[in-house]
């Protein structure tokens, strides 16, 4: 059943709709939308409404979907919009995608990397980088005809900006 229904734990075959609220919460330990928008507010400063038009999904413990739009309240299919966010750890983790379509927006914990910088990143490699801001998950980005454009996740540690795009985006990029 869905998260309205009897149903209290995950089910990593199904696609149950993140609750409005934590008061809402049935399934112990699932995120609500509130949170979820609350995250990416606080974390990134990507406004809430900034996914007004969109609904969110869990499929398993702690991997979040977003749609564009509306489904059923439950469903069983294998994908449903695209990855988002990885919740149900000590540190909540965008996903390269969600980065990608949702970073352009960001206003905090960005770092912009210049083109040298920016190819080994998408490339995969850690560097070391002097960065002021917050510790833990930041949306990379790079100039592209004057525009900043995301790349993806990175983790930044001690002086180090880990990548952690996924091998299967990683890329060559012009410096």
């Amino acid at each position: 059943m869905s998260e309205n229904g009897a149903d209290r734990e995950n089910d990593g075959q199904r696609f149950d709709r993140l609750p409005e609220t934590p008061a809402d919460r049935v399934v112990p330990g699932r995120a609500s939308r509130e949170e979820v928008l609350d995250w990416w507010d606080d974390r990134f400063g990507v406004s809430p409404e900034t996914f007004d038009e969109f609904s969110f999904w869990e499929k398993g413990a702690g991997k979040l979907w977003v749609f564009a739009g509306e489904s059923p309240s439950t469903t069983d299919v294998e994908g449903l919009g695209m990855t988002f966010l990885r919740t149900r750890q000590e540190h909540w983790k965008p996903t390269t995608v969600a980065a990608q379509r949702f970073g352009h927006r960001a206003t905090k914990n960005v770092v912009d990397l210049r083109p040298t910088e920016a190819a080994r990143f998408a490339a995969g490699d850690d560097q070391e980088l002097d960065w002021d801001g917050d510790w833990g998950y930041l949306i990379a980005t790079r100039e592209v005809a004057g525009e900043r454009a995301p790349l993806g996740v990175g983790l930044y540690l001690h002086g180090e900006l880990r990548s952690v795009v996924p091998k299967g985006t990683q890329e060559d990029l012009p410096e």
